[in-house]
């Protein structure tokens, strides 16, 4: 697994949760890393992205509750979820452009996926 995602969980209404993503040692340097959300029988929707100078991209829906975040030193990707709503309930996937070991390349990455359920 080359990206892994943690950090979700059950949340009432207006709670907080924080995801983190991780890539692996194969990955050598990231340049942009993100969030998608896939809810049941949906298509994923794009929620946020942070490049590796902290330039950063929200959905609508989830500006002024969600802050994206990146440590480059450790290729991590936090997503802090605040005032969280039930509409938020979806499998959170991260991704990343970066370079692998490898390959003089960039490559798209992806994560496992990680479940939000928030409660109404």
């Amino acid at each position: 697994v080359q990206l892994q995602a943690s950090g979700g969980g059950w949340v009432q209404s207006g709670g907080s949760l924080r995801l983190s993503c991780t890539a692996s040692r194969s990955i050598l340097r990231v340049t942009s890393m993100g969030w998608l959300r896939q809810a049941p029988g949906n298509e994923p929707t794009f929620v946020a992205s942070i490049t590796n100078s902290g330039d950063t991209v929200y959905a609508d829906p989830v500006k002024g509750r969600f802050t994206i975040s990146i440590d480059t030193a450790e290729n991590t990707v936090y997503l802090q979820m605040n005032n969280l709503k039930p509409e938020d309930t979806a499998v959170y996937y991260c991704n990343a452009d970066a370079f692998p070991v490898y390959s003089d390349y960039e490559e798209e990455f992806w994560g496992q996926g990680t479940q939000v359920t928030v409660s109404s």
